[in-house]
């Protein structure tokens, strides 16, 4: 219930002010939880660390900042989707390589957007719809059912579909073969039935439903990402579609589609670090 107030709060405060004034609420809001978590802090800290072992603590902390601030904007952004319209989309973000969604649908299989906890994919998520393609996404449930309802609200608000991440295979090959764009984001393994494999030259665990989705249905992934620029626009940008041949080897067509959307990950990571959000230790010996 507490948490379930945080937000109704902070999004009444991100829908009272104007957008940049907003921003700068929130950015000292993350300077003061970046204060006070610790753990959290230490986190970003030893992620950071792995991506750029060649960095000094100095230019580690600077990222780090910048990546609360980041973030901080981000749950603004997402507070205020019932402003959202189409002026906005036309004003602040900049869509590159859309041709490649229409011609993965072209083929009729669907596609699949894979994407990373990187700039603001809840944003992408609605901005999708808004553009006129019939879109599912898959999200992870929150414990609290007033919170999980909050959520998916904001998700729902502009025409795009939710699935519960856990129950959700059936519904994904349904979005896939009715020809629609099928959003996963493919980073964060929540289920425990990933793959192990190198991510920036240390073992984790990545998730594989894009790549198992694809091998079933034959529809394209496609890597997408919506990346935050310093005047606070968006880049709404994707990458050109996995293309690869099965082998009839399952694990080794798994571990090489993987490997390839993972290296996309990996090159846009690096450029923008701080504008990764991961509050946890991604990296386990």
């Amino acid at each position: 219930m507490f948490n379930y107030l945080i937000y109704r709060i902070a999004q009444f405060i991100a829908l009272s002010l104007p957008l940049k004034t907003a921003y700068r609420v929130g950015i000292s809001a993350g300077d003061l939880y970046s204060a006070i978590a610790f753990i959290d802090r230490q986190r970003v800290t030893q992620n950071l660390r792995i991506i750029f072992p060649g960095k000094s603590a100095e230019e580690i902390a600077v990222i780090r900042r910048k990546l609360f601030h980041n973030f901080a904007k981000y749950l603004v952004d997402f507070f205020r989707f019932d402003k959202l319209d189409m002026r906005y989309i036309e004003k602040n973000i900049h869509l590159k390589n859309m041709h490649y969604v229409d011609m993965a649908l072209a083929e009729g299989k669907g596609a699949i957007l894979a994407t990373a906890h990187l700039g603001n994919w809840e944003l992408g998520g609605v901005v999708i719809p808004m553009l006129g393609y019939s879109f599912v996404t898959v999200a992870l449930p929150h414990k609290s059912k007033k919170v999980n309802a909050f959520f998916n609200r904001q998700r729902l608000s502009k025409g795009g579909n939710v699935l519960p991440l856990g129950n959700a295979a059936k519904g994904c090959l349904r979005a896939l073969r009715r020809n629609e764009l099928l959003g996963l984001v493919g980073d964060r393994d929540f289920v425990g039935k990933g793959m192990v494999i190198d991510f920036f030259g240390k073992p984790t665990v990545f998730p594989l439903g894009p790549a198992v989705l694809s091998l079933h249905t034959k529809a394209k992934i496609i890597p997408g990402f919506m990346l935050r620029n310093d005047d606070d626009s968006f880049d709404f940008i994707m990458n050109k579609p996995i293309e690869y041949e099965p082998s009839g080897d399952h694990e080794k067509d798994l571990k090489e589609i993987v490997t390839r959307y993972k290296t996309v990950f990996e090159d846009y990571i690096r450029r923008y670090p701080d504008q990764w959000y991961m509050f946890r230790r991604f990296w386990k010996e």
